[in-house]
């Protein structure tokens, strides 16, 4: 091969490097544009998890009140008061102390810092924008919600958050400027199911839920002798006695009211 031939070779084989060089970085220009907006949407998404976690555990929370204050017990919480805890221990700041008649401000100081929009705007605008809407539901025929087990029946507490859109006019954040997000959740639970005011209370209920229960006694009389010549040194079983499960409690631990 001629000197000629080689170096024309060579002048070949640059060009065409320096050209598929050219072509990657196009390449990678436009999949870096087509990238940019999904990890500047990283960060907000991130955010709307976080408040949807919190609407849940908001929820749960309102719902829980309704297990240990309901007309069987002793009173329902006001909702408004229900509302004004779930806006100020859920979504103000994360370090809001726990007191009773505490209301969270829409100022800063009482905003969650994390939950910011791109333009540094709180992304819950007033704490109005959180409602909280407890329902209850008994059967129609009051079965299996009859008097003294269950008598307030399935207690639904809804909280809803508004969310205020991204700021207009970035393309990177469309259509999320115009969405007008709202997040709800909701928990349902059995209010006065299964509780009472005292072991006492508990025990008889289940005494009178299930009337095969009122013979067992009277049974393990005659079974517990046999049960004690064919398994000595065996406890027999507690058919029937309810007052063995109940909670001992240090009389100490007890503070009459």
């Amino acid at each position: 091969m001629s000197p000629l031939h080689s170096i024309r070779g060579s002048s070949d084989a640059l060009a065409h490097k320096a050209q598929q060089q050219g072509q990657a970085l196009t390449e990678f220009l436009v999949v870096a544009v087509a990238l940019i907006p999904l990890f500047l949407l990283i960060p907000v998404i991130a955010k709307y998890q976080d408040v949807a976690h919190t609407t849940q555990m908001a929820s749960r929370y309102a719902a829980f009140d309704n297990l240990v204050r309901n007309d069987s017990q002793n009173t329902v919480k006001p909702t408004n008061q229900l509302q004004d805890e779930v806006r100020r221990r859920f979504f103000s700041n994360s370090d809001a102390p726990i007191k009773t008649m505490d209301v969270a401000g829409d100022f800063q100081a009482h905003q969650n810092l994390f939950w910011r929009t791109p333009d540094d705007k709180p992304l819950i605008t007033n704490f109005d924008d959180i409602t909280l809407t407890p329902t209850r539901q008994a059967s129609a025929d009051g079965a299996p919600f009859k008097p003294g087990f269950g008598a307030t029946g399935i207690v639904s507490v809804n909280v809803n958050v508004r969310l205020a859109n991204l700021p207009a006019g970035w393309r990177f954040y469309e259509p999320f400027d115009k969405i007008d997000l709202s997040i709800n959740r909701r928990t349902s639970v059995l209010s006065d199911g299964w509780t009472g005011k005292n072991p006492l209370d508990v025990q008889q209920r289940f005494a009178d839920l299930v009337p095969a229960n009122k013979p067992l006694p009277l049974l393990s009389k005659f079974l517990n002798p046999t049960m004690k010549l064919v398994e000595p040194g065996v406890s027999p079983p507690k058919l029937g006695q309810l007052d063995f499960w109940q909670d001992n409690v240090p009389a100490k631990r007890l503070k009459t009211p």
